[in-house]
């Protein structure tokens, strides 16, 4: 079975982008754009790795990456967190909680395929 990575974001530019540039490397993408039932999302089909916005409608992603991490069927998932707000604080708050990177936008799209190969090969 391929790679399958859950895009938890509610920006469509950046869902198109991130979906694209996947997909061409061979992940199977599926999206999700509600913060509110994310968790519902993610354990019905549970991905390879999640990548999840921090401003999200419902819930935001700190709450989400706290729900992933107690959960015993997601707490080894990867989460690549991604947010318009790079400050220190957001990214402590993100380590600490348990994400594996954080990604500030505006991003690449060969930065996101890159750091998604990288954590997957970890």
């Amino acid at each position: 079975m391929g790679k399958r990575v859950l895009l938890i974001e509610d920006e469509p530019n950046i869902i198109e982008a991130i979906s694209f540039i996947l997909s061409r490397d061979g992940w199977t993408v599926h999206t999700h754009e509600d913060g509110t039932s994310a968790m519902d999302k993610v354990l019905a089909l549970p991905p390879d790795m999640i990548i999840l916005d921090v401003m999200l409608p419902g819930r935001s992603g700190f709450d989400i990456l706290r729900d992933l991490r107690s959960h015993e069927m997601t707490q080894q998932t990867p989460v690549m967190m991604l947010t318009a707000r790079g400050q220190d604080k957001d990214r402590d708050l993100a380590m600490r909680l348990g994400a594996n990177l954080f990604m500030t936008k505006p991003f690449s799209n060969t930065e996101v395929r890159d750091q998604v190969r990288h954590l997957m090969e970890t």
